[in-house]
């Protein structure tokens, strides 16, 4: 305490903490509540093929006579109510689950769901982040239990022949972490794209504690626009159900601010000037959005300071 005495002094200090742990309660009684309100909600893609919206990432669901694919899981509270949300697709327990990145509103049920049985599968950089201690934007996420876990891990893609279709699950290259995976329904014509894409909730979250850079993102929605045609449904990590046509524009976005950033970059702006550019203004319009206009471009202008990644070598 400093060696502080004063009578005044620990009064203060007494009722500061008093005020620190209420609101701390009061914070995780919060969270609490938050999750206890979530619906799950569920829309149909296709025959044994669907999307789960909830908080946290977009999940998809495979089912069919070889078992239930789940593709990412939300946060460990919800588990039940995702579980019963299949149940009402009148599909099977989840037998399998990929995930698409290891950030936890897309893996925080991997133990709930491990612990049931489930096969779990991620790119190995996946696995290799939930063994230890991360940065995130909520400080540090601790490592992960042993059943939370990938136990199915690739480098550069897997392919699964499940209830009548063919399912392509590849890896996308420093884009939003280092460990960022689609995965595309060939017969359904689904493609879910994790966050390597945000449609219409707010701007790009490259998360480059994780091995993230703008240029993967840019070019995991070039490589998604070669397996994509104007019948796909495409589920983004956030956000309402997308179309081909979405997905370009999102594309343009990207290619246009890379281009600006780079360019002033070029001509020796600092970051600050880049950011009082305004280069977002026109895509920057949810005020409620996770990501906002400064600190996309920071994160782009940041991206750009780093070494080149080549997107077709061993990374």
């Amino acid at each position: 305490m400093r060696s502080f005495i004063k009578t005044s002094f620990s009064i203060a200090l007494l009722a500061t903490t008093s005020l620190a742990v209420s609101a701390c309660t009061q914070s995780n009684a919060q969270e609490a509540d938050r999750f206890a309100a979530v619906e799950i909600k569920a829309e149909s893609l296709g025959e044994g093929i669907a999307v789960l919206f909830g908080a946290g990432g977009n999940i998809g669901v495979s089912y069919g006579p070889d078992g239930t694919v789940l593709i990412d899981d939300q946060f460990a509270p919800l588990t039940p109510k995702i579980e019963a949300a299949i149940a009402d697709l009148g599909a099977e327990p989840v037998k399998y689950l990929i995930n698409t990145h290891w950030h936890g509103d897309h893996s925080g049920g991997n133990e709930n769901f491990g612990k049931a049985g489930a096969l779990i599968m991620a790119h190995d950089h996946v696995r290799e982040r939930m063994l230890g201690i991360q940065k995130s934007g909520r400080g540090n996420d601790p490592a992960s239990p042993a059943e939370a876990l990938p136990t199915v891990t690739y480098h550069d893609g897997l392919k699964l022949h499940l209830n009548g279709d063919e399912v392509s699950v590849k890896h996308m290259k420093h884009a939003h972490t280092d460990g960022d995976s689609i995965v595309f329904w060939k017969k359904a014509n689904v493609l879910h794209m994790g966050d390597l894409y945000f449609n219409k909730v707010t701007l790009p979250f490259i998360d480059l504690n994780s091995g993230g850079n703008a240029r993967g993102v840019l070019a995991a929605a070039e490589k998604a626009l070669t397996i994509v045609d104007d019948d796909t449904k495409i589920i983004p990590g956030h956000g309402p159900m997308a179309t081909k046509s979405d997905l370009v524009s999102y594309r343009d976005m990207l290619k246009s601010v890379i281009s600006a950033v780079e360019k002033a970059q070029g001509e020796g702006k600092s970051l600050e000037a880049v950011k009082a550019m305004k280069l977002v203004a026109q895509w920057d319009t949810n005020p409620n959005a996770f990501i906002k206009g400064d600190a996309f471009v920071e994160a782009v202008y940041k991206s750009l300071e780093m070494p080149a990644h080549a997107h077709d070598a061993d990374h």
